[in-house]
């Protein structure tokens, strides 16, 4: 699903190889590192929130607000553009105030916002606040993996990642169980009642992370020395206490955006993003205008994603911590992409059993190469980066992820629908070349940190 995704040093649970004693099944279901287990609870929290929010979302814009269709597209297009262009900035801002008190900052903006949205009674009050409530929601993303960056070992990171996306799945489909008693209620209390739980529920995130312990490392995720001999005070971050990454007299420039192999390896990224518009555009769409597989078969995509996702992506990221095995998940996410195109798009003309198998399978693959690229990506957006200003990175990072979540619904519905298999097809080989080009840009990346060692 979208929201926003096993190491060669050690096992993807973060435990020494021989592992601990028998657990109960409850306690194997708990991240062993207490880190990523505060973490999780955090996301768990603001998830639901998200879950609850997006499934009673476009009914509250249309149904309470009055907002219509187009108004509501027009409005959210302007929104995910303020996205995009937000992320940078909030990743500079990590790297030199730190990224624990960035992102508390914007997720109480978030929640503000969110609660603002009940009080809004004009279209053009409504686009102004759905541009900042995105801008921050962006911006925050961002800085978050950046304090990823921070509070997880460098050995570590893709599998905590991936097991807080596991956390993530399971966050917004409770949220949206929830949204299912808003939407069945069906009245203005309680389309309300819903995003004010929201609200809240960004309140409570900005209490845990203003209380989250952010330890200081080093490189390849060592601790950093003692305060003491490293000159940082105690309980300051290391971006805050260094300036984050300027130099002597000013502010240096985005060193993201001067990194050649690190912006084109987030343009291939985008591409492969634009699975989760043929997921949650494309896939409805075809099913409903173009086969004649029951209309339910779209919601069977939505758990066969869902479902496989929880499943497979903590073991998704088993290797990925490599350089080379990152862009290798990558093509092969590429190619397992391009042929869940092929079979979706095989639905079409089918009888209605045999099109709803076909679609279902063809989003099984499609989950398939989602963990494979998420896993491939979150390596490479870290390790490209290297142990250096990682809010710049991570901000460009996402940037690119939210253009393509911006523009990937148009491009889906008007670029493939109407053409049929061969739309399909077209798209597949996009996702393929996507893929396949990780490969080359990392050697390339690593012949420019050769040189540059050199």
């Amino acid at each position: 699903m979208t929201t926003s995704p096993a190491e060669t040093a050690a096992p993807a649970s973060g435990l020494p190889a021989d592992g601990p004693p028998r657990r109960s099944r409850a306690g194997r279901l708990l991240h062993p590192d207490p880190m990523v287990r505060r973490l999780a609870g955090i996301t768990l929290v603001n998830t639901v929130g998200n879950g609850l929010s997006l499934a009673v979302g476009v009914l509250f814009f249309t149904r309470v607000l009055g907002l219509s269709a187009a108004q509501l597209g027009l409005g959210l297009t302007a929104a995910g553009l303020c996205g995009v262009v937000a992320s940078v900035p909030a990743g500079r801002a990590a790297d030199r105030w730190g990224a624990r008190p960035v992102l508390v900052v914007l997720v109480a903006v978030d929640a503000v916002g969110t609660a603002g949205y009940v009080l809004v009674h004009s279209y053009p009050a409504f686009v102004v606040l759905a541009c900042v409530v995105t801008a921050v929601d962006r911006g925050s993303a961002a800085v978050r993996n950046a304090l990823y960056a921070q509070v997880l070992p460098a050995d570590r990171r893709v599998a905590g990642r991936a097991y807080l996306r596991v956390v993530t799945n399971v966050g917004m489909c409770l949220g949206t169980a929830v949204g299912a008693v808003a939407l069945q209620v069906d009245t203005r209390p309680a389309y309300l009642t819903a995003i004010l739980a929201d609200a809240l529920s960004y309140v409570a995130v900005a209490v845990l992370f203003h209380r989250l312990s952010v330890p200081a490392v080093g490189r390849k995720g060592v601790p950093a020395e003692p305060a003491a001999a490293s000159g940082v005070e105690p309980g300051v971050e290391p971006a805050a206490a260094s300036g984050g990454g300027r130099e002597e007299g000013g502010r240096r420039r985005n060193p993201a955006l001067r990194d050649g192999p690190f912006l084109l390896v987030t343009a291939l990224n985008a591409l492969l993003c634009l699975q989760f518009a043929m997921l949650e555009v494309g896939v409805p769409l075809w099913v409903v205008q173009q086969t004649d597989a029951p209309r339910i078969t779209v919601a069977g995509t939505l758990i066969v994603n869902t479902v496989l996702v929880i499943a497979l992506q903590v073991r998704a990221t088993r290797g990925t911590e490599d350089r080379a095995t990152a862009a290798r998940a990558c093509g092969r996410a590429g190619l397992v992409l391009a042929a869940s195109c092929v079979v979706i798009g095989l639905a079409h003309g089918l009888p209605a059993t045999v099109a709803a198998a076909l679609v279902l399978a063809g989003v099984a693959l499609q989950a398939l190469g989602e963990v494979l690229g998420q896993a491939g990506a979150w390596a490479l957006s870290y390790d490209l980066a290297g142990e250096r200003d990682h809010g710049a990175y991570q901000g460009i990072f996402n940037a690119g992820t939210s253009a393509a979540l911006m523009i990937g619904p148009a491009v889906v519905s008007t670029a493939v629908i109407g053409y049929g298999l061969l739309g399909w097809a077209a798209l597949g080989a996009l996702l393929a070349a996507a893929g396949l080009a990780m490969g080359p840009v990392v050697r390339w990346a690593g012949r420019q940190g050769a040189v540059a060692a050199g």
